[in-house]
């Protein structure tokens, strides 16, 4: 057998200044916005707070499950707590469609019975979240495409300063016009849009925590590649999964004449497993082909 394990991310493990800072400022715009949202009657400042909010739980959420990778492994957990990213994915995607629920639900009542709105206060709270989200988003862009963690704080954050953005319009619109229902209409809207981009992150957590094959990962181009190495006759129970929001693991057996297997085969097959489709924890299984009783888990439909 042979097991691969090397870790060549391009972007390495997130200082966790990066995590505190991201807090620390969300935490002090949240409550500045839920205060002028509601002395300005504004709800479209109350449904951004709330988002806000989600996410100064999700950088908390992602914060704590990347100290929690970094532990070795254990006699109890032999993959150390990597999954914990994972789930840290999971749970911010569940938070913002609780938050968002409340806030649809303030929204749809206020519509009905339109309450006077601080057009200024309200432009000049969300221009500010305009720059507070977006320097976050900034602090979060680099590695984001191979980690879920990175992936899903930056994209809420930028997601936020358009927010904030289409909210200092919908000031701007009451002030102009003085219709009090632009402001419950744009949390809607805003609502709306959070739910778009949280779905997919929700989908997308969900696959990673029971086992699915990773979005990076063509398991029909993994499978073919091991089929086509030299000598392989079959290649059965293979199965790719995530071990976190960063690494990608496999374990495939491969069936092979005696004497098929040269002594660099195990090394030059993860190798490439690594280079070609970023996996980077294999373990591969060699079978004879002269077997009398053949592996019990060859049929497809053996787990």
């Amino acid at each position: 057998m042979s097991h691969s394990h090397e870790h060549e991310h391009a972007s390495g493990p997130v200082p966790d200044t990066r995590y505190a800072i991201g807090v620390g400022v969300n935490a002090a715009f949240v409550v500045a916005e839920v205060f002028f949202g509601f002395a300005a009657h504004s709800m479209a400042l109350v449904a951004d707070a709330a988002h806000n909010l989600t996410d100064v739980l999700g950088l908390l959420l992602a914060w704590g499950a990347t100290v929690l990778a970094r532990r070795l492994p254990s006699s109890t957990h032999t993959y150390g707590l990597r999954k914990t990213t994972l789930l840290a994915t999971l749970a911010n995607a569940v938070l913002l469609l609780v938050a968002v629920g409340s806030v649809v639900w303030e929204a749809v009542q206020r519509l009905r019975n339109p309450a006077p709105v601080d057009a200024t206060v309200v432009m000049l709270v969300a221009g500010v979240g305009v720059v507070v989200n977006g320097a976050s988003a900034l602090m979060f862009r680099r590695g984001r495409d191979h980690d879920t963690n990175l992936r899903a704080a930056f994209s809420h954050l930028a997601g936020d300063a358009v927010i904030a953005l289409g909210v200092v319009a919908s000031g701007a619109l009451v002030l102009r016009t003085g219709w009090l229902w632009l402001d419950p209409l744009t949390s809607i809207a805003v609502s709306a849009l959070v739910i778009t981009m949280t779905w997919s992150l929700l989908r997308d957590a969900f696959g990673s925590v029971i086992d699915a094959v990773p979005g990076h990962v063509d398991y029909g181009a993994v499978r073919d590649f091991l089929r086509q190495l030299p000598n392989v006759t079959e290649v059965h129970d293979l199965h790719i999964w995530p071990l976190s929001s960063v690494e990608t693991a496999l374990t495939a057996h491969l069936v092979l004449p005696p004497g098929g297997c040269g002594p660099s085969f195990l090394h030059d097959t993860c190798k490439e497993l690594h280079d070609r489709f970023r996996i980077e924890h294999a373990t591969i299984q060699v079978e004879s082909a002269n077997l009398t009783n053949p592996c019990a888990l060859s049929p497809d439909d053996r787990v």
